[in-house]
C-alpha cells in the first residue's frame, strides 16, 4: 500500500545535506570480502543516471518545473530490454553461453571436477514464482518447485521466515520483517530517530498512531490552526495492517476520524496530505525502488539501479471536500488504478500507467534538473531507514537464530514507496516486507474473463533484481572462485558462466558509505543493551529481574534514584507499552519490549544529563553503560582465572590436606568445590547478569 505522507515543518533539501556522499568518503568500512565482488556493476542505459560519487553540498535547489509541479513531456530514448537482463542477450552472450554448455568438464587428477549446481527451493515463492523461475533459467541453477529432502542452498519464501521450517541454507526473509515495516511500528521508529536527529530524518512525515494518540492529535491540529488561520491542511489515514491500498480515506478535520466507528477494532496512522507533489503529464506518481538487505551483521544494503513509477489515472488536484474521494487522483497504489477506465497498459517504458523510474529520471535531466543530487538524497534515505528498523530487527532475529545454534541465515528484497515533492524532496510513504514481484497483469478479454498478459516493464526491473539477489548470496560464489583461479593456467582462455551474464544491477550502498552514517546507530547500540539483558533466549520481551539487572551492573541507581524508583519506571512503561494492543512475537508475555526499553532508556538518560540535549544525553549514557559493563567483565574474568588456579590448588579427594597457613577468613567464598559452579559463572557473564 502507498499513500501520502506530511511535509514536515522546514523540509528542505538542504536538510539532507548532512548525509551528503563526499568523494573523500566513499572507501568502505573494511575491505570487502571475494564474495562481495561476484560481477561488475552493470553500465547504465542512456537517459538512467547512475548513482552518485558524489553530491553537491552546498549546491542551489532543484528548480520546480513549470506550472504546478508538473513535467512537459519530454523524448527519451528507449532503453534496451538486454540491459537489465531478461531480454535477449544478443548473439555474442548466446555463443558464450553455447560454449559454456558444450565445454567438457575439469579434470583433476584424472576425474571429473564437475560442481554441483546451487539448488533452490521455489514451493513457497508464491506471486514471485514465474520472475524466479525466468532468473534461476538464467543463473542455470537446480529449481525445486515441490521442495526437496535434502536440505536446498536457497529457500525462496513468498510472505515470511516462517513458511517453512528451515534449518540450513539462505532464506530470502528476515524474522520479524512484517511486523518491524508494519506503519505504526515503522512510524514509531522513525518518530524515536526524528527525537534524536530531526534535520537527518525529515524525510520521514510526522505520524500519530490512532487510537491512543488520538486527543493529541485533535490537539496539535487545533493548536497549529489557532497560530496559522489560513492553513488548511488535508490528512491521510492508513490502516496498521491493510494493504492494496485497503482503509485508506482522507480527511480535512481530526473529527472526521470518530465518523469511521473502526480505529478502536482497527489502529491506524493518521498523516497530513503533500498537496504539491510532483506531477509527469499532469498526474501524480510514485516510485517503488528494490533494496536488498544482505546482512543484518555485518549491515549490507544495496540499491537496485532502476525501479518503477506508478500512475494515477485521473489528472491530479489539490484536495477539497469535492474531490477528496477521488483514489484514482490521490492515490497511487497499482492495486486500486488498476481498476479505473483510463488505467494503461504499455510495452513501453516511457509511457503508460507503469513506467521505469529511469524513463522519469530522463525526463528530469533533460528538463536540466540535478538528478545526481536526487540519487543521493534517496540514497540517504535507504540507509537511514534501514537504520531505524535494524534494532528491532535484531532482537526478533536472536529470537529465532539465537547466536550459536545452527540455523539458516536471511537476506531480503523491500520495497521502498517515495513520493517526490515539487523541489525534487524524496519522502517515504511506507516500506514493503512483500514487494509484488508478480511480471505480468489481468487484461480482461469479455465481461468477466480475464487473461494474464506479461507486462514488459514489471519484467524488466523485476527480473534483474532477483537474479542479481541470487548472485549476491550464491552460496557456491567463493569455491567457485578458488576453483576457478587454479584452472586458469590449465585451461587459459575458457569463458566462466559469469561472463555470459549481465553486470550486476544492484548498487551497494552500505557499508561504502558507513563513514557518513554511522553516527546515527545509537538505538542500535541501546538494542545491544537490551538483548545483553534478556536471558533466555527465544525471548523479545525483557522481565523484571533483567531490567534490575541492566540498572544494577551499570551503576544507574543511587540515593536520588533507588531501585524502587526502578521497579515504578518499569512497570509504567510496560503496562502502557502492553495496553496499546500492538501485535508482538509474544503478545501473552507482560515484559518489556524494545521500544519500550528505549522510551525507559531516554528517561534514564534525561534524568542523568539533564543540562544536554536528547542526542548527547543518550549518547553519553551509551558510553557510561558499556563502559562500566566492559569493566565488570574484564574483573569476572580476572575472578573466574583466579578461581580457576585456585581450584587446580586445591588437594584432590582422599589426599592429605595441605599444611601450610590457612587462607585468610574472607577468602573462604573462593574455595569451588565443583568445575560446574565456575562454568555457571562464566556463563553468567555472558548473559549479563
Amino acid at each position: 500500500m502507498r499513500t501520502e505522507g506530511m511535509e514536515p515543518a522546514g523540509l528542505e533539501p538542504a536538510g539532507m545535506g548532512t548525509a551528503g556522499i563526499e568523494p573523500a568518503e566513499m572507501e568502505p568500512a573494511g575491505l570487502e570480502p571475494p564474495e562481495m565482488e561476484p560481477a561488475c556493476e552493470a553500465e547504465e542505459p542512456p537517459g538512467s543516471p547512475s548513482l552518485p560519487a558524489e553530491a553537491p553540498q552546498d549546491g542551489p535547489v532543484a528548480a520546480d518545473p513549470p506550472g504546478e509541479g508538473e513535467l512537459p513531456a519530454a523524448p527519451c530514448r528507449e532503453r534496451e530490454r538486454g540491459r537489465c537482463g531478461t531480454g535477449p542477450q544478443g548473439s555474442a552472450g548466446r555463443a558464450a553461453r553455447g560454449r559454456a554448455r558444450r565445454a567438457p568438464g575439469r579434470r583433476s587428477g584424472g576425474e571429473s571436477a564437475r560442481r554441483p549446481g546451487v539448488t533452490v527451493d521455489s514451493s513457497k515463492a508464491k506471486t514471485s514464482l514465474e520472475a524466479l523461475k525466468i532468473s534461476l533459467r538464467q543463473l542455470r541453477w537446480k529449481e525445486f518447485p515441490f521442495g526437496r529432502r535434502l536440505p536446498c542452498d536457497i529457500y525462496w519464501h513468498g510472505v515470511s521466515f516462517h513458511d517453512n521450517n528451515i534449518f540450513s541454507g539462505q532464506v530470502n526473509k528476515f524474522p520479524g520483517m512484517m511486523e518491524t515495516v508494519r506503519k505504526i511500528t515503522l512510524s514509531r521508529a522513525m518518530r524515536t530517530m526524528q527525537d534524536l536527529f530531526p534535520l537527518e530524518y525529515n524525510f520521514y512525515p510526522r505520524s500519530w498512531i490512532l487510537p491512543e494518540e488520538l486527543p493529541l492529535f485533535v490537539a496539535e491540529v487545533r493548536m497549529l490552526k489557532d497560530r496559522n488561520p489560513s492553513w488548511k491542511p488535508t490528512f491521510i489515514v492508513k490502516p496498521d495492517g491493510g494493504c492494496q491500498g485497503d482503509g485508506i480515506y482522507l480527511i480535512k478535520d481530526p473529527s472526521d476520524i470518530r465518523l469511521t466507528g473502526s480505529i478502536q477494532s482497527r489502529p491506524a496512522v493518521v498523516q497530513e496530505y503533500i498537496c504539491k507533489p510532483l506531477l509527469v503529464d499532469k498526474l501524480k506518481f510514485d516510485i517503488r525502488l528494490y533494496v536488498l538487505l544482505k546482512s543484518l551483521e555485518p549491515l549490507e544494503i544495496y540499491i537496485a539501479k532502476d525501479g518503477l513509477s506508478r500512475f494515477c489515472t485521473e489528472p491530479y488536484q489539490e484536495p477539497t471536500l469535492k474531490n477528496l474521494h477521488q483514489v484514482f487522483m490521490h492515490l497511487t497504489n497499482y492495486s486500486l488504478n488498476i481498476h479505473s477506465g483510463n488505467f494503461i497498459h504499455s510495452d513501453s517504458v516511457n509511457t503508460g500507467s507503469k513506467r521505469t523510474f529511469s524513463s522519469i529520471l530522463c525526463r528530469l535531466s533533460s528538463r536540466g534538473a540535478d538528478v545526481k543530487k536526487l540519487w543521493s538524497d534517496i540514497i540517504s534515505l535507504v540507509i537511514k531507514t534501514i537504520i531505524a528498523l535494524t534494532p528491532e530487527l535484531k532482537v526478533y532475529y536472536q529470537s529465532d537464530i539465537p547466536a550459536g545454534k545452527p540455523g539458516p541465515t536471511c537476506f531480503q528484497i523491500l520495497g521502498f514507496d517515495i513520493l517526490l515533492m515539487k523541489n525534487l524532496k524524496p519522502i517515504l510513504l511506507e516500506v514493503n516486507a512483500n514487494p509484488s514481484m508478480r511480471i505480468e497483469h489481468e487484461q480482461e478479454l469479455s465481461p468477466g474473463v480475464f487473461e494474464n498478459v506479461p507486462s514488459p516493464v514489471d519484467e524488466e526491473v523485476k527480473v534483474a533484481v532477483i537474479r542479481d539477489t541470487l548472485r549476491l548470496v550464491d552460496p557456491q560464489k567463493k569455491k567457485r572462485k578458488d576453483t576457478q583461479c587454479q584452472s586458469a593456467e590449465q585451461e587459459a582462455g575458457e569463458e566462466l558462466p559469469e561472463a555470459a551474464l549481465p553486470s550486476l544491477c544492484l548498487k551497494q550502498v552500505f557499508p561504502k558509505y558507513a563513514k557518513q552514517f554511522s553516527y546515527l546507530r545509537l538505538v542500535d547500540r541501546v538494542a545491544a543493551l537490551f538483548i545483553r539483558f534478556l536471558g533466555v533466549k527465544g525471548t523479545t520481551k525483557l522481565g523484571p529481574t533483567g531490567f534490575r539487572t541492566f540498572i544494577r551492573n551499570c551503576k544507574l541507581s543511587n540515593s536520588n534514584f533507588s531501585m524502587a524508583a526502578v521497579d515504578i519506571l518499569y512497570i509504567d512503561i510496560t503496562r502502557r507499552w502492553n495496553s496499546m494492543g500492538i501485535d508482538h512475537k509474544e503478545s501473552g508475555n507482560p515484559g518489556m519490549c524494545l521500544q519500550a526499553f528505549v522510551e525507559a532508556f531516554f528517561c534514564l538518560a534525561q534524568r542523568k544529563y539533564k543540562s544536554l540535549p536528547l542526542h548527547d544525553q543518550v549518547a553519553s549514557l551509551i558510553e557510561l553503560c558499556e563502559c562500566r559493563l566492559a569493566a565488570l567483565r574484564g574483573k569476572r574474568l580476572v575472578w573466574g582465572c583466579g578461581l580457576a588456579q585456585r581450584h587446580r590448588a586445591l588437594p584432590a579427594a582422599g589426599t592429605a590436606p595441605c599444611t601450610g597457613p590457612a587462607p585468610p577468613r574472607g577468602h573462604q567464598v573462593f574455595r569451588l568445590q565443583k568445575t560446574s559452579q565456575l562454568r555457571a559463572l562464566m556463563c553468567r557473564d555472558r548473559t549479563g547478569s
